[in-house]
C-alpha cells in the first residue's frame, strides 16, 4: 500500500511539475505539443510501474529512491541537481519558445521528438527489467550481481543512454529548436556522473574491471 501511494504521489508531483515548467512560461494551456508530450511521458512511465509493482517492488523502490537526497556522494548530489536543472531549463527555454515564436517546427519533427521521448523512457526503463539493482541513485548493495548482457553488452551505462535519448527529444517533442541548448549542457553533467559512478563500481562491484574491459563504450558505441 505504501508503495502505491509513492508511486501516485510520484505521478501527481510530475504533472505538477510539468504545469509549472510549461504551461506557466508558456502563458497559456493552448499548448498541445505539451500535452502530447505530457501524455507520452505518462504512458511510457506508468505502465512500467505498474508492472514492476506487481513483479518486483523492490526495484520500483529503488527507482522511486530517487533526487538529490538519495544520493550517499557529495558530488553525484551537485550532479543531480545540475541535471535537474537542465531538464528544467529545457522545458522552460521550450515553452518560452512556444510563447515568443522564436521557433518554427514542423509536425514531422514534433512527431519525431515524441519518438525519441519513448524509445529513450522505454530504454531507461527496460534497463530495470534486465537488472532489477539499477536504481536512480548510486549505491551498490550486498550480493548484487554484474549484469554484462542485454543493453549493457552495447553500453556500460544504458539507462543514461536512453535519458540522453530523451532529453534531445523533449525540446522538438515541445515544438523548440532553442530548447536543445539545455540538452547539450546536460550531455557533460551525464558524463561527470558516469565517470564518478565507474570509481564506486571499480572500487565497490565485482568483476567490473574485466566488463569495462570487455564492454568499451560507456554511454555512446563508438563515440564513448
Amino acid at each position: 500500500m505504501k508503495l502505491a501511494l509513492q508511486t501516485i504521489a510520484s505521478g501527481v508531483l510530475g504533472l505538477a511539475l510539468f504545469a509549472v515548467a510549461l504551461f506557466w512560461p508558456a502563458g497559456t494551456f493552448h499548448y498541445w505539443q505539451a500535452w502530447v508530450f505530457i501524455a507520452v511521458f505518462m504512458a511510457t512511465t506508468l505502465a512500467p510501474s505498474i508492472y514492476l509493482a506487481v513483479r518486483d517492488p523492490a526495484a520500483l523502490q529503488r527507482r522511486l529512491h530517487a533526487g538529490p537526497t538519495a544520493e550517499t556522494r557529495i558530488v553525484q548530489k551537485i550532479i543531480i541537481w545540475a541535471i535537474t536543472g537542465s531538464a528544467f531549463a529545457a522545458f522552460v527555454l521550450s515553452a518560452l519558445d512556444h510563447r515568443f515564436g522564436w521557433s518554427s517546427v514542423p509536425v514531422a519533427v514534433v512527431v519525431l521528438g515524441n519518438i525519441l521521448v519513448a524509445v529513450g523512457l522505454v530504454l531507461a526503463q527496460a534497463v530495470v527489467f534486465q537488472n532489477s539493482f539499477a536504481g536512480a541513485s548510486i549505491q551498490v548493495e550486498d550480493e548484487q550481481p554484474l549484469v554484462s548482457t542485454g543493453l549493457y553488452g552495447l553500453v556500460r551505462h544504458p539507462m543514461y543512454f536512453g535519458a540522453v535519448m530523451m532529453m534531445f527529444g523533449t525540446p522538438p517533442a515541445l515544438g523548440s529548436y532553442w530548447g536543445l541548448l539545455a540538452s547539450v549542457a546536460a550531455v557533460p553533467i551525464f558524463g561527470a556522473r558516469i565517470a564518478d559512478e565507474e570509481k564506486m563500481l571499480r572500487a565497490e562491484l565485482d568483476g567490473y574491471d574485466e566488463y569495462a574491459r570487455t564492454v568499451r563504450y560507456r554511454l555512446l558505441p563508438y563515440l564513448w
